[in-house]
């Protein structure tokens, strides 16, 4: 950030203290409540004994069905004798004599099945790594190994969901199959039916129909992503988890702490279902007026698994991590669910040519699972431009924040042009803005006395073209720009490990605290190059090593690439006001304010060539 106010303008002295101080106490607000926000949503560290909650499951709608008969030969397709008090049933048994996996492969994942409830084992993206800088897979082993894996089944009754993630499904391919292509799985025993058939192409789109039958008649089975995601090696991952939904064309995400275990959400629904910071598993149903999603929440303890507690790198901790692991199922009212699958990157080139299934002729993307909260739509406009400098000008996302802050920077010049300006003249009538506080300075603060006094203030300015609020302009323009470098940077996947030199990664903190440092450096000699001679010198102290304390803090925790922002529109703007400063108008300025501090100080004023 180049600048948090015109050092250069002088105004009077209480009304550049205010004015200074106005502006250091909404940032300072703005950072804390920020940390604190992160804090409050970061997962606490509690006792190795703390209770883990389960997810909580609505009243039964079906009764559960007999378990699974274990299967010691090949499939097979005679019916099974009926057990007894039960009805017999005429579906013939098709289940498999031991677990197996089939492979389905693309360019852009590898997914392992296992015939053991028809369910994925792992989902790995090609093109995306882990923190091991090992291709990443989206199944987060540990939760799913506890509460489900992906594409597995679920119901309004534990008991039938248990059985149906246990069963030995029949697959139609087993080994290795390509996509495009299919796969389908068949269960039968006991009168419970089930069929599940996947679909793939060359995208990140898995196309599912799914049907389960209990003695002919249709059972309301959902297709569920469970267990989070596989990139969640830090508490930030895990607090950035939240439900997602579009209902008749109208987004909603739903932080950890608003969703509850069971919950179901009615349609018409266009798409739903779970993300974090740069993944997402969505649902797009073929039949958006009988979809319903039901939500999943759960807590994991992740102490002996994190890889990091934080941005910085760390070693697992030693008490339980209790963390919020949030899932999703979809299903048809009908009982027959069909429905596409995006399971992949929150990448905005991609998230945009999905499409949901139109509804009365209206069709939405899921490029609103992109937002970057408050500042969003400030923050699309950097990223928006951040992608179209790496794409036509260089390859590198570090550079391309560096060209970003200097063409920002640029183009707020005129405006600081003007705020040196607008400075000079509050300066010029300073001596009788001073006469004036001086005539009235018997009257006291409440008396009316006292709004004469403004509006002969009001009227001097008006009279010589000085704007009071002028040299705020830049300032009001930079916050909300770095509010919004603050909040995109780490929702970015494109960032996710981009390293620029000593950076390995723009979305973490610097492992090695030189940004900081340097950051600390820059804030500094901005306050030196900049001095407000209108602020009592005390205060001027005590700003000189705040603010540098302040920005070297939330680098030292935050995102580097939030860092590198900040810190080149610091030396641009210390580069630039060094300019200024040999300008007759930086001359005259000085000149100026050299006068009314000897002034101030009782020494005699000479009076020289203008």
């Amino acid at each position: 950030m180049a600048e948090f106010k015109n050092p250069n303008q002088q105004g009077g002295g209480g009304q550049d203290s205010r004015s200074l101080f106005v502006m250091m106490f909404v940032m300072l607000a703005v950072f804390f409540g920020l940390s604190y926000y992160r804090q409050k949503t970061n997962p606490k560290t509690v006792s190795p004994n703390a209770p883990t909650a389960t997810q909580s499951q609505p009243a039964a709608q079906q009764t559960a069905p007999p378990a699974p008969a274990a299967n010691s030969g090949a499939p097979s397709s005679t019916p099974q004798a009926a057990k007894a008090g039960s009805a017999p049933s005429a579906t013939p048994a098709i289940q498999a004599a031991a677990e197996q996996t089939t492979v389905v492969e693309n360019d852009l994942y590898r997914i392992e099945f296992t015939n053991r409830g028809a369910q994925v084992k792992s989902w790995v993206l090609k093109q995306y790594k882990d923190s091991d800088n090992k291709p990443l897979n989206l199944v987060h082993t540990q939760a799913a190994e506890q509460y489900g894996y992906p594409l597995s089944l679920y119901t309004y009754d534990a008991s039938l969901t248990t059985a149906l993630k246990q069963a030995l499904y029949v697959p139609s391919a087993t080994g290795q199959v390509a996509a495009p292509g299919s796969i389908t799985f068949r269960y039968s025993a006991n009168g419970l039916d089930v069929t599940k058939t996947f679909a793939f192409d060359d995208t990140y789109i898995v196309h599912a129909d799914t049907q389960v039958t209990r003695d002919g008649s249709p059972v309301r089975a959902l297709i569920a992503w469970p267990g989070g995601f596989g990139d969640q090696d830090n508490a930030q991952a895990y607090a950035g988890a939240q439900v997602d939904f579009s209902r008749s064309t109208a987004e909603e995400h739903r932080a950890p702490k608003k969703v509850s275990g069971g919950d179901t959400i009615n349609g018409p629904l266009d798409w739903a279902g779970v993300s974090d910071a740069y993944f997402a598993a969505i649902f797009l149903p073929d039949q958006p007026a009988n979809a319903t999603f039901a939500t999943m929440h759960n807590e994991l303890d992740v102490a002996k698994t994190i890889k990091r507690t934080g941005f910085g790198s760390g070693s697992p901790a030693t008490k339980a991590i209790n963390v919020p692991i949030l899932g999703g199922a979809l299903g048809d009212l009908s009982g027959h669910t069909q429905t596409r699958i995006y399971a992949g990157p929150k990448a905005i080139n991609v998230l945009r040519n999905i499409y949901s299934t139109p509804v009365d002729g209206k069709r939405v993307t899921l490029e609103p699972l992109l937002e970057f909260g408050f500042w969003g739509p400030v923050g699309k406009v950097l990223f928006l431009s951040l992608q179209w400098i790496h794409s036509h000008i260089v390859s590198n996302w570090g550079w391309s924040i560096i060209i970003l802050t200097l063409i920002i920077n640029v183009l707020l010049l005129p405006l600081r042009i003007k705020t040196m300006q607008s400075g000079l003249k509050m300066q010029r009538i300073q001596p009788q803005m001073d006469a004036i506080k001086e005539k009235y300075k018997k009257y006291k603060i409440n008396d009316p006395k006292r709004n004469e006094m403004n509006a002969e203030i009001m009227k001097l300015q008006k009279d010589n073209g000085v704007n009071m609020f002028g040299g705020c302009i830049p300032t009001l323009i930079q916050l909300p720009l770095l509010f919004a470098f603050f909040t995109m940077i780490p929702k970015v996947v494109e960032l996710r490990h981009a390293s620029f030199g000593w950076l390995p990664d723009l979305t973490a903190a610097d492992p090695w605290h030189i940004l900081p440092i340097v950051m600390v450096v820059s804030q500094f000699l901005m306050q030196y190059y900049t001095p407000s001679p209108g602020v009592d010198p005390q205060q001027q102290k005590m700003m000189a090593f705040m603010m540098p304390a302040v920005s070297g803090y939330f680098v030292w925790t935050y995102a580097s690439g939030l860092g590198l922002y900040w810190a080149v529109g610091n030396f641009f703007g210390i580069a630039q006001q060094w300019v200024m400063n040999q300008t007759s108008l930086g001359k005259e300025m000085r000149e100026i304010a050299a006068k009314r501090a000897r002034r101030k100080a009782g020494a005699p004023v000479i009076q020289g060539k203008r």
